[in-house]
């Protein structure tokens, strides 16, 4: 395998395109001035694209600008035209970056042939027709995209890295499909239960130094425990409380990056009243204590 690296820097704007393999790539969009920049690549009809904007806002312009398509800060867009060439032609505003995968149909099919009427853009009856799709970013893709972001270990492993990190971002992509996910379970066609699922979603958030008990929480959305459980993981892909968990080590990283509080301040206002167990938690999630994460990132 071959890497290849083509860097283009603008003043303190940076372009990085990473080549994984052949039909695979990993490009990294960063935007540090005070004035719009444009970024541009040449994309043909074999390839699929998936764009996560982890800071700031851009702007995509079709067809010679006829046509635009915004991505905001912790969004996604996934692009795909079978019958038309999709060249990427990207308006950054400042304080922005980005990173997308562009993969060909062909060695993305590959990947998920076995699950081709789970994916409804790769089944027969779609195969030729395009497809887009914005969506939010997870805590568990955020992860992931940082982590591509502050890459910082030896140079010589850098495309088995990217490529073990594309691979695990578009298994995140689509662990979960909440539109295919609520048509498949009858329980949630009731759309006044979906609305009380993200109610119960949104009570945790709010309240994670502190959340209710599953009981309390499924009482406060007038909702069977039951159906809470089978419910959220319809719509979220997991738990309550591992969604929750994860969220609150999300909120946690970006707190310590910030900069503004200490170990224990964070490990407080994300619920836990020791900074030990505090720092097992975030152990558990990332495989490095708070410390540690953030003396990599400074490095």
């Amino acid at each position: 395998m071959k890497e290849k690296d083509n860097i283009k820097n603008v003043a303190k704007s940076t372009f990085t395109e990473t080549k994984i393999e052949d039909g695979f790539f990993v490009l990294m969009c960063q935007n540090d001035n005070t004035a719009i920049e444009t970024v541009e690549r040449e994309i043909d009809t074999s390839f699929i694209q998936f764009h996560f904007c982890i800071k700031g806002k851009a702007a995509f312009q079709f067809n010679n600008g006829n046509y635009t398509l915004d991505i905001n800060e912790q969004t996604s867009l996934l692009l795909y035209n079978p019958q038309r060439n999709l060249p990427i032609h990207l308006d950054m505003e400042p304080n922005s970056s980005l990173v997308s995968i562009l993969i060909s149909i062909k060695k993305f099919h590959g990947l998920f042939s076995e699950e081709a009427n789970y994916i409804s853009f790769l089944n027969n009856e779609n195969k030729d027709k395009k497809y887009y799709k914005d969506g939010i970013i997870s805590p568990s893709s955020a992860i992931v995209l940082n982590q591509l972001v502050n890459y910082n270990l030896n140079q010589s492993i850098k495309n088995i890295y990217f490529k073990g990190k594309a691979y695990e971002l578009l298994s995140l992509y689509f662990n979960r499909s909440e539109d295919a996910n609520i048509e498949q379970c009858p329980f949630l066609v009731d759309e006044s239960n979906v609305i009380k699922i993200r109610k119960a979603k949104d009570i945790i958030v709010a309240r994670m130094a502190e959340p209710p008990s599953l009981q309390e929480l499924a009482d406060e959305i007038e909702l069977s425990l039951k159906k809470l459980k089978e419910g959220f993981k319809q719509i979220y892909g997991d738990s309550v409380f591992s969604f929750l968990f994860d969220y609150k080590m999300e909120v946690a990283r970006k707190l310590l990056e910030a900069g503004n509080h200490n170990v224990n301040e964070v490990g407080l206002k994300v619920g836990y009243s020791t900074a030990s167990h505090f720092i097992a938690a975030f152990k558990k999630k990332y495989g490095t204590t708070p410390k540690k994460y953030l003396m990599s990132l400074s490095s």
